[in-house]
């Protein structure tokens, strides 16, 4: 399926054999060599991945255990050319695609079904343990996939999907996990940084594009084809997960590499987006490019622009104030593809900042359905695996 901007293959829990419904490397095996890695050569060619990290993911759904909701998801980003997938967090954009999936595959209780309209599917989102509200449009009892809602990223156009993410402040700790809205980051080889830490949707570090030598206009063949600038991320995300409290020593973010997330921001300003679009100043509050799994996101992922909504909100904070700061309920960022809207809903009491829903847009599609063959020593058995 398809989510906003990223793809994935899915899977229903029940359909998995027994000895990988549960979590361990028997799982993981599994859906390692569904997806197609480790693949030294970069190209996933011997599975259902796309060779990028917007299309190297993996979901499972199962009627959810956890009561007031309709759908337990757990998220996989897997890794390329590693024997790894990563648990640590969840995929914003892939969401949309859950919610459809859940109402299509009778996840949602008969009595919540509508016949034309739209089904809130309330989903437990398992990586992180929060709530997440997807409205789906279904006509005459189907879900709607088709219409005319455009996302930048996306090629074609098809029907819109608002998701809301309730209290999206991660299990991790709390929103600033420093306690404050902007820090100095130490780092040997590049000096020191100023960034802001949040911890909304996804843990995500924001750092300044011109203390990076950057203009926030790159597209991504600008950085990805940059070995050097991208150890220079890796080394800015490591020392940064460590600040956050997420891992204790930097050889340990090797093996966390869907968490945390690494954003750079400028101003607005007009630029041309990897399809040729010009994106005038105007058009947007501030610009933002962010990593995903070692590679700039062709796009945004769902969850950063979750903690990007946030800290916008909330001044002060190094996002805020290159959207021009001040009390920003909206924004609209530039990304390579194009832009997205997100908003926020803020409060402050006792002096601490508490985030109750960031809503955003999306839009999702079932590509293909049927099964998976993988070779039989991965589980020392010959399923067929749905």
């Amino acid at each position: 399926m398809r989510g906003g901007t990223s793809k994935g293959v899915f899977f229903i829990l029940s359909d998995l054999p027994k000895s990988a419904q549960k979590a361990g490397p028997i799982r993981d095996n599994l859906l390692l060599r569904a997806i197609g890695s480790p693949d030294p050569y970069g190209k996933q060619i011997d599975g259902m991945g796309g060779a990028t990290s917007s299309t190297s993911k993996t979901v499972i759904l199962s009627k959810s255990k956890t009561p007031g909701h309709d759908v337990d998801y757990l998220f996989g980003q897997v890794a390329i050319d590693r024997p790894l997938i990563d648990w640590s967090g969840n995929c914003g954009n892939l969401t949309a695609a859950v919610g459809s999936l859940a109402v299509s595959r009778g996840l949602v209780d008969r009595e919540r079904m509508l016949e034309n309209g739209v089904v809130e599917v309330r989903i437990w989102q398992q990586n992180i343990n929060k709530t997440i509200i997807v409205n789906v449009p279904v006509t005459e009892g189907r879900v709607q996939e088709t219409g005319g809602f455009n996302l930048d990223g996306v090629p074609f156009s098809a029907a819109e999907i608002r998701i809301d993410f309730l209290d999206p402040i991660g299990a991790e700790g709390t929103l600033f996990p420093t306690g404050n809205l902007i820090d100095k980051l130490e780092i040997p080889s590049l000096g020191t940084l100023q960034v802001t830490f949040i911890n909304a949707g996804i843990p995500t570090i924001f750092l300044n594009a011109n203390d990076i030598s950057c203009d926030g206009t790159e597209l991504q063949e600008t950085i990805n084809s940059d070995l050097a600038i991208l150890q220079k991320f890796e080394d800015i995300r490591a020392h940064g997960a460590i600040k956050m409290g997420l891992i204790r020593t930097l050889d340990e973010a090797a093996h966390r590499q869907h968490t945390p997330k690494i954003a750079f921001i400028a101003p607005a300003k007009s630029y041309t987006t990897s399809s040729g679009k010009i994106i005038t100043a105007d058009q947007i509050n501030l610009l933002v490019r962010a990593l995903s799994m070692g590679a700039l996101h062709h796009a945004m992922m769902g969850t950063a622009a979750v903690a990007i909504g946030t800290a916008a909100a909330i001044p002060g904070t190094l996002v805020n104030l290159a959207a021009g700061g001040g009390d920003l309920k909206e924004v609209e960022f530039g990304h390579p593809s194009g832009t997205m809207k997100v908003g926020a809903k803020i409060d402050r009491s006792a002096g601490d900042w508490k985030v109750t829903k960031v809503s955003m847009s999306r839009s999702s599609r079932v590509i293909m359905d049927g099964s998976i063959f993988v070779p039989g020593d991965v589980l020392q058995m010959r399923d067929l695996v749905q």
